[in-house]
């Protein structure tokens, strides 16, 4: 009898998935799924603010089809880290298809996504459990929850040690290291180190700043410089920043009380995050400080201060409002001190310099970012991502939050404090990246993650076509010929009619028109001839040829859209 020599199957290694959904390779749209055996755990809902190549485009949210055409895959639970539209924007646009998961947060950010959310009274109150920076332990299926305090440049930002049956994970979110915040603890130093002394298995951090040298500008010199204009300022004074810039907003309501200036608000979002704020504690006022239009009117300008949004330029905002005489109760007077305290979100850099020139036309003294340090960026630079990697000492880095050059910089700082190559993963929104206790790899497979743009209140029905319509139209306008055709006869009925907007101006152009008429008539002819009418057959020919034509003749290229009608 032979005897049968047992084989040992050696178990496979437990598997967690981490998933990108958006905030790689981008500064915005951040989420980030964490899975283990059909079970979730979602970091971040967040919106991004579209480019200039997507006129029409309120913003852009996370494609979650990976999460909604597998039912099977359970969703424990969503972690929001701060108030940020970039990681909360999208809350109200996806939760109700998540099926309304328990969001965990911290208590500002639970009451501004409620603030929010009752804009869309339409949908489902969501569910929000508050976490906190002691000592407090969140169990969520397999995954175990502790956050650590972070500075940021608004109150209640979360770091997350996440432990994971292949070992813990540190997710920085958005930081900086401030030993001297505003309205604000430092960091906690002392609770990343007795996390981390058990061990990090992955870190996940922010690369926003990581090329930049040194360290980002503490509050404490923002406030100094704040402190000198607002003792020098011969009039009013007009703080233009972010309406979630707390920090920002604190000091220029201490300043003012300092200085006796009493303050008003303009700006909805502005307003609400300084309501909520002032009531969890975040925000000191005294009584008296923030007052209306009506004792304002009656102040000495020189005890006078104003908060407001617009410091991008943005259309709506209070600041533009002011300068183009659109404010029921303000305009700009010789005399007044202008404060952008924010840097320039790319794209914006036109917008805020026909902003800035309007207002030195009009009398103002203008201060920004550029000429003194008022604005201090809530990312850390060079030397708090190394101090991140050294407190945290993990096996294997991941950079997160920023575009490709950023990430790449970021993984060469990991490598400069002794984090071997093979154990950083750069990795692509959509990616599918493996961790294990022994291993780390970004696999071949990718989760789908293109824009979902959100227009009014249409959500993804705008796609690259209609983007792609957009584009054309912003560039060349559009050229529309209306023509009747005679069922009779197969030719026109009456000379068409030609509409432009944005392409040339008609009252200039006769001659062109003209020749467009002619030569309408003419293939509107041929087209007749060679079979019976068909409409779509002859708007196809006009808008070919007429195309062609116009380009020959201008060197543009219209949207032509040809309107035929048969009588």
């Amino acid at each position: 009898m032979i005897k049968q020599q047992k084989i040992k199957i050696k178990n496979a290694p437990e598997v967690l998935r981490i998933i990108p959904l958006g905030g790689l390779e981008e500064v915005g749209r951040n989420m980030t799924v964490f899975e283990y055996q059909n079970q979730i755990l979602i970091v971040d809902l967040g919106l991004q603010f579209p480019d200039e190549s997507m006129p029409g485009i309120d913003f852009i949210i996370p494609n979650i089809e990976y999460l909604t055409q597998h039912p099977e895959k359970k969703i424990l639970g969503v972690i929001i880290t701060h108030a940020h539209y970039d990681h909360i924007g999208a809350i109200p646009y996806l939760l109700d298809k998540l099926n309304y998961p328990t969001i965990y947060t911290a208590p500002l950010s639970k009451d501004i996504i409620l603030k929010r959310q009752e804009d869309f009274s339409y949908l489902k109150k969501p569910h929000i459990e508050i976490i906190n920076h002691s000592n407090q332990v969140t169990q969520l299926g397999p995954f175990s929850l502790e956050t650590f305090h972070l500075n940021h440049n608004i109150p209640d930002t979360l770091g997350l040690a996440l432990k994971t049956p292949v070992g813990t994970i540190f997710y920085t979110t958005d930081f900086k290291f401030d030993f001297h915040p505003i309205a604000d603890k430092p960091a906690d130093l002392s609770k990343i180190a007795n996390l981390a002394s058990h061990g990090v298995s992955l870190l996940m951090s922010d690369s926003t700043g990581a090329e930049n040298p040194g360290h980002s500008i503490s509050e404490k010199t923002i406030m100094e410089n704040l402190d000198t204009i607002f003792a020098q300022a011969p009039g009013r004074i007009i703080l233009a920043t972010f309406s979630s810039l707390l920090s920002r907003l604190q000091q220029a309501i201490w300043l003012s009380e300092k200085y006796n200036r009493k303050v008003t608000i303009e700006g909805y979002s502005m307003k609400t995050n300084i309501k909520i704020a002032e009531h969890l504690g975040y925000l000191q006022i005294k009584k008296d400080t923030l007052v209306d239009w009506k004792t304002l009117s009656q102040s000495d300008p020189k005890r006078i201060t104003i908060l407001c949004t617009g410091a991008q330029g943005e259309s709506e905002a209070a600041l533009i409002k002011i300068v183009n005489r659109e404010h029921k109760n303000l305009r700009i007077q010789k005399g007044d001190t202008v404060i952008f305290s924010s840097s320039i979100v790319p794209g914006n850099e036109r917008a805020v310099q026909n902003l800035k020139d309007d207002l030195i036309k009009q009398g103002a003294k203008v201060y920004h970012y550029k000429m003194l340090d008022i604005h201090a960026s809530g990312h850390g630079f060079q030397d708090d991502l190394k101090m991140m990697i050294n407190l945290t000492k993990p096996k294997f880095f991941m950079p997160i939050h920023g575009h490709y050059s950023m990430l790449s910089a970021h993984a060469d700082l990991a490598e400069s404090v002794n984090i071997p190559r093979e154990n950083i993963v750069i990795a692509q929104n959509g990616q599918i990246i493996e961790l294990t206790s022994e291993s780390i790899k970004a696999t071949e497979k990718f989760v789908p993650t293109n824009y979902v743009m959100v227009d009014g209140l249409g959500v993804g029905d705008i796609g690259e076509i209609v983007l792609r319509d957009r584009q054309t139209l912003s560039r060349d306008g559009i050229f529309i010929i209306i023509a009747l055709v005679d069922r009779k006869t197969g030719l026109l009925y009456n000379s068409p009619e030609i509409v432009s907007r944005g392409f040339v101006y008609m009252k200039e152009s006769k001659e062109l028109l003209q020749e467009v008429k002619k030569l309408t008539a003419e293939i509107i002819s041929r087209c007749t001839k060679e079979q019976t009418f068909n409409e779509i057959y002859i708007r196809n020919t006009l808008r070919d040829e007429i195309g062609i034509y116009l380009f020959k003749k201008t060197q543009r290229r219209p949207m032509v859209l040809p309107v035929v009608m048969e009588v």
